[in-house]
């Protein structure tokens, strides 16, 4: 967890050593402090040891796969954040990535300023969510901590995907939220996701779960032709 008075603490996690070193140096010049390793068996210690705030992961690594180190991590730790980092750019590959339930996902070679941007991103929300831990709607309650939904105290079962849809919903309760703000926020810029169709898709397995009627929805509503509102 990240006080106000600390430097937020960064696990970088990669096998190669001069992105270890690169990284490592310009993140300590805007006020991180950064632990690295260059292979899971030492990531594993250094979240043990180091707790970090974030975790910056190579998608390939020599004794783990990046997808699977993720969603391993996020089972232990959900409101961990973590950002994926890989040489490959395919479109599938970085959906993949952030279905596994990484915050966010950059192709080698990046700029460190934009990388350094999403930390600080990353950690706001971070930040956000721990200033509120439990959130009381209806009869929704929403752990942020340990990302957790329950609908009449029974715990709901959502995706990191459906999770993260419908925190963005209720961040914004109260306002109509297009399909393009749903998709820029939860999909960045893959192209692959532009078709508003599949917006509306994750929507009904949404409802589907925490509606008790979801075609009489309680929560989120459909405002025709724009987008989606969630009840205040």
């Amino acid at each position: 967890m990240v006080k106000d008075n600390d430097s937020p603490a960064l696990l970088v996690i990669d096998d190669d050593t001069d992105i270890l070193r690169v990284l490592k140096a310009n993140l300590e010049l805007h006020h991180f402090s950064v632990v690295t390793a260059d292979s899971w068996m030492e990531g594993q210690k250094a979240i043990a040891s180091r707790k970090p705030d974030l975790i910056i992961l190579d998608l390939m690594l020599p004794d783990g796969d990046g997808i699977e180190i993720c969603r391993t991590v996020k089972g232990k730790n959900p409101a961990l954040p973590i950002i994926m980092l890989t040489a490959k750019d395919k479109i599938s590959d970085k959906v993949i990535g952030l279905e596994s339930g990484a915050d966010d996902y950059m192709v080698k070679p990046f700029e460190t300023l934009e990388l350094i941007a999403r930390i600080k991103a990353c950690l706001r929300r971070l930040k956000a969510s721990e200033r509120q831990e439990i959130l009381n709607i209806g009869n929704m309650s929403i752990d942020f901590r340990r990302r957790l939904v329950r609908i009449k105290g029974r715990e709901i079962i959502l995706t990191p995907k459906e999770y993260d849809l419908l925190c963005f919903l209720v961040e914004n309760r109260g306002s109509v939220i297009s399909r393009e703000d749903i998709k820029r926020h939860l999909w960045k810029e893959s192209k692959i996701y532009s078709w508003s169709r599949v917006i509306d898709v994750h929507i009904q397995h949404l409802r589907q779960k925490i509606e008790e009627n979801p075609s009489e929805p309680e929560y989120i509503t459909t405002i025709s032709g724009i987008g989606y509102r969630f009840r205040e």
